[in-house]
């Protein structure tokens, strides 16, 4: 039987949290010519999500977590804390973007308390732009076997950066990634509807169109537009008509509009400002707002120009009243491709 028939659903993103897991980066070639600073903002992620909730690390072995937990000293994070709510695990990794590769974790309720499993679906590094990443794959099923959690294989591709839900039966995703033919190429858009409503107990699928100038993911819908509560999508827009993420960003917000939930209600829709065009060694990079992760009393969003900046912390923090909405600087993570959503990724509590 599917998950979805066994009555599990995948959470959104801003129940409660058990932890946050983490892959800690060391593949230099993400970033090349300025990996130095990239493990110095996964420490101050660390240091701003742990008084929360348990933060859980990915590490290739023990030389590692000791550089880690060095590094997290250095950082201002307590010793004590670190004991308390940071855990290592000896999980080697081929590279750091652990929304895409790490467990997604559904929940179902059996006679008043709540079971957890985690769908495993197949990784390829986005359409194998970026191999090697058979560690990546696995790194799903290492953990279920690590903590007991049983695990279900759809046996095809797919990417947690790629797919947003509401928790109440709605999912957000893009054409351009997931039709894509450098993933499952024989699957059709009903197919793949198919198995998100079986693997994720979702029934409701809304597909948006392009992603943004930069992304080597094909468009995944966490630089685009993102719940922020079961009624509310936030979506980046860019002002600028010149610029090349214009017309794909006005077309996605276009569709929002017309959009309707799973009961058959319009969302609100709150529109994100885009920060303005960053560059590294001549390549546009994906720099988005809608990039936030969503914690425990806590979100941290990136940060990239002083202009735009501000705008985007005080429109998350009126969707988020009741956790802090804090800018964390991304200019130096964003030369990977991505920021803290593509980096993180949830552990619902049960």
């Amino acid at each position: 039987m599917t998950p979805n028939a066994l009555g599990y659903r995948m959470p959104p993103e801003w129940s409660p949290h058990r932890a946050t897991w983490l892959s800690w980066p060391h593949r230099e070639s993400s970033w090349p010519g300025k990996f130095e600073p990239v493990p110095h903002v996964f420490a101050e992620m660390v240091r701003l999500l742990s008084p929360h909730e348990e933060v859980h690390i990915n590490v290739t072995g023990q030389e590692m977590e000791e550089i880690v937990r060095d590094l997290l000293i250095a950082h201002d994070i307590d010793p004590s804390a670190i004991a308390r709510a940071v855990f290592f695990h000896h999980n080697p990794t081929n590279d750091a973007w652990c929304r895409d590769h790490g467990p997604c974790f559904i929940q179902r309720n059996v006679d008043g308390r709540r079971e957890e499993a985690i769908v495993d679906w197949g990784y390829n590094a986005w359409g194998g732009k970026y191999p090697p990443f058979e560690d990546d794959d696995v790194i799903p099923t290492r953990i279920a076997e690590e903590f007991g959690i049983p695990v279900y294989h759809p046996g095809i591709v797919m990417e947690g950066g790629s797919l947003d839900v509401n928790g109440a039966g709605t999912l957000l995703t893009t054409e351009s990634c997931l039709l894509n033919p450098n993933r499952n190429p024989s699957l059709t858009r009903e197919e793949i509807e198919r198995y998100l409503t079986d693997y994720l107990g979702v029934r409701h699928i809304l597909w948006l169109g392009d992603g943004i100038v930069g992304d080597d993911t094909d468009g995944h819908v966490d630089d685009l537009s993102r719940f922020t509560d079961p009624s509310t999508i936030v979506t980046a827009v860019e002002m600028d008509s010149s610029d090349e993420n214009y017309q794909p960003l006005k077309e996605n917000l276009d569709r929002l509009r017309s959009m309707r939930d799973q009961d058959g209600n319009p969302f609100r829709i709150v529109t994100l400002p885009m920060p303005p065009a960053a560059y590294y060694d001549g390549q546009r990079l994906p720099a988005s707002y809608a990039n936030f992760y969503i914690a425990n009393g806590v979100v941290l969003l990136p940060s990239y120009d002083p202009t735009t900046d501000e705008i985007a912390r005080q429109t998350l923090q009126r969707c988020f009243p009741t956790r802090r909405v804090t800018l964390l600087d991304s200019r130096d993570l964003i030369w990977g491709l991505g920021s803290f959503h593509c980096v993180t990724q949830q552990w619902p509590a049960v």
